[in-house]
C-alpha cells in the first residue's frame, strides 16, 4: 500500500478536529451548524483522498480545487462560531490555521 501524502495525513488530522468540534455543537444542541461544518470539515479530506485515488491530472486537479473549496467554507462556519459566542478565539483560531496549511 502507497504511504500517505503529507496533505492526506493532514486532512484527516483535521477532519478529526472537526468531528469532536460537532459533537461538541451537538451537546449544545447546535444541531444544524454542527451538521454545516462536519459535512464540510470532513469532505476536505474525502476530496484530498479522491483526488489521489483518481486515473488523471485532471481529475487529480478537480478534487484539490474541491478540497481547497470546502475549506473555504469550513473557514466561513468558524467564524460565524467564533463571532456568535458559540466557539472560543483560541479554539477558532487553531482550526483556521489547520484549515490554511499546504
Amino acid at each position: 500500500m502507497k504511504e500517505e501524502s503529507i496533505i492526506q495525513k493532514k486532512s484527516f488530522a483535521f477532519a478529526i478536529e472537526i468531528y469532536h468540534l460537532s459533537k461538541q455543537l451537538v451537546a449544545k444542541k447546535q444541531f444544524s451548524i454542527a451538521d454545516q461544518i462536519l459535512r464540510s470539515g470532513t469532505s476536505i479530506g474525502a476530496n484530498v483522498e479522491e483526488g489521489h485515488g483518481g486515473h488523471s491530472l485532471k481529475e487529480f486537479s478537480l478534487r484539490i480545487s474541491t478540497a481547497y473549496k470546502e475549506a473555504g467554507e469550513t473557514r466561513y462556519w468558524l467564524k460565524l462560531l467564533m463571532a456568535t459566542g458559540s466557539l472560543s478565539e483560541d479554539q477558532a483560531g487553531k482550526l483556521r490555521t489547520l484549515s490554511l496549511e499546504p
